[in-house]
């Protein structure tokens, strides 16, 4: 049976969770769809609930892409394992048992984590000064001391190395 979660989520509430954390274009369909077959009886499978998605999105788009259900799967999958606060929670955490000269080095796989991750070393690569202050106290440094302000991404050679996984 799938969790509470889902049962006590509004439409809008679900919607929103599709769209925010699995990019999904059909979001307000799906938890419409999903939201009406629950009030006749609870979905207890993901066999079910791939149906319901797939009835939600339109034929051609089902065409298109990977599997229909896949965005909305992440999505629940980020959603039901507070994913992002773990992330946060884990790059905090990192940050506090860095040892001087150390460096963290963090691998996203979406864009809300890739998201996150800039937003956290930004927040601790910088020193705030009070406005008006002319220079920085003495002393003062910031937490961390970013190594690459840009993200790394693989070559047009490394993409083309790319193997199967087996």
């Amino acid at each position: 049976m799938l969790t509470s979660w889902s049962t006590s989520m509004t439409k809008m509430q679900l919607a929103d969770v599709l769209y925010r954390y699995g990019d999904e274009k059909f979001s307000r369909q799906i938890a419409r769809k999903i939201v009406e077959r629950r009030r006749g009886k609870p979905i207890e499978t993901t066999f079910e609930l791939v149906e319901i998605i797939k009835e939600a999105i339109p034929a051609a788009a089902r065409r298109r892409g990977g599997h229909p259900a896949k965005k909305s799967f992440q999505a629940i999958r980020v959603e039901v394992n507070h994913e992002l606060d773990v992330l946060r929670a884990s790059l905090e955490e990192a940050i506090s048992l860095l040892n001087p000269g150390g460096r963290i080095s963090v691998i996203t796989f979406q864009s809300l984590e890739d998201k996150i991750v800039k937003q956290t070393f930004k927040k601790y690569s910088e020193v705030e000064i009070p406005r008006g202050m002319p220079v920085v106290p003495e002393g003062i440094k910031p937490t961390l001391r970013l190594v690459n302000r840009k993200s790394i991404t693989a070559s047009e050679e490394e993409l083309a190395e790319k193997q199967p996984i087996t």
